[in-house]
C-alpha cells in the first residue's frame, strides 16, 4: 500500500514556510494552527509579533475570529534573533510590517535547523506587493495562499479594500477600515 503525503516535511534541516493573502483570509488562523501542533509535538515554539500591531492584544497573536496565542512584541525583526533562543519553531505574525531584515533573519535561522513560520499580507490596499513579504516568498520552501469572500459579490478574495480615506501605506485596523475584495470589486482609491 502507498501512502501519498502532500507535504515531505524535511529532517534535519531548517525551512522557511510563508503564509499570505488578503485581510480576513485566515493567515493568522492558519499560522495558530501550525504552531499549536508544534506545541502538542513538545517542540520548543517561540511567536513574534512587530510591536505596531497592538489591535487585539500585546502579549498575544490574535486572529480576527479571536484564536490567540501567547507571543512576543519586537521593534524590528533583529531582534527576533536575539530572543529566538534555541527554539525549533520560530512563529513570525504581521510580516508585512516588519523590515527587509526579516528575509535575512529567516534565512539564518532556517540554517541553523529553524523551521521558520511567517504570516502577513501579501499586497497593500492598492494591490502592491508589500515588502518584505514577497521577497520571503522568493525563498520560502513552503507557500500557502489564503483567500477570503468577497463582500460584495461572494466569490473568493485576493485584495484589500480599504474603506476610510488615509494616504498612509501603513494604516492598522481590522473591519473598521478593511474589506476583503475579489479582482472585480476591489478598486484603488483616489490619492487623498
Amino acid at each position: 500500500m502507498t501512502t501519498f503525503t502532500p507535504h515531505f516535511v524535511p529532517a534535519d534541516t531548517g525551512w522557511v514556510e510563508v503564509i499570505v493573502g488578503c485581510m480576513f483570509s485566515g493567515k493568522t488562523e492558519e499560522l495558530i494552527r501550525r504552531l499549536r501542533r508544534a506545541q502538542i509535538a513538545k517542540l520548543d515554539v517561540k511567536i513574534f509579533k512587530p510591536e505596531i500591531d497592538q489591535r487585539y492584544s500585546k502579549s498575544s497573536i490574535v486572529s480576527h475570529s479571536e484564536q490567540a496565542l501567547a507571543s512576543i512584541l519586537v521593534k524590528s525583526s533583529s531582534e527576533i534573533l536575539e530572543l529566538a533562543g534555541n527554539a525549533s519553531v520560530i512563529g513570525i505574525d504581521e510580516g508585512q510590517f516588519f523590515d527587509n531584515e526579516l528575509i535575512n533573519v529567516c534565512n539564518i535561522l532556517a540554517d541553523k535547523g529553524v523551521r521558520v513560520i511567517v504570516a502577513g499580507l501579501d499586497q497593500d490596499y492598492r494591490g502592491i506587493p508589500f515588502e518584505p513579504m514577497h521577497q520571503l516568498l522568493a525563498i520560502a520552501e513552503y507557500i500557502t495562499k489564503t483567500l477570503a469572500i468577497c463582500v460584495v459579490c461572494g466569490n473568493p478574495a485576493g485584495r484589500t479594500q480599504r474603506t476610510i480615506k488615509s494616504g498612509e501605506r501603513v494604516l492598522v485596523g481590522a473591519v473598521d477600515s478593511y474589506e476583503a475584495r475579489c479582482r472585480k470589486h476591489h478598486y484603488i482609491p483616489e490619492s487623498e
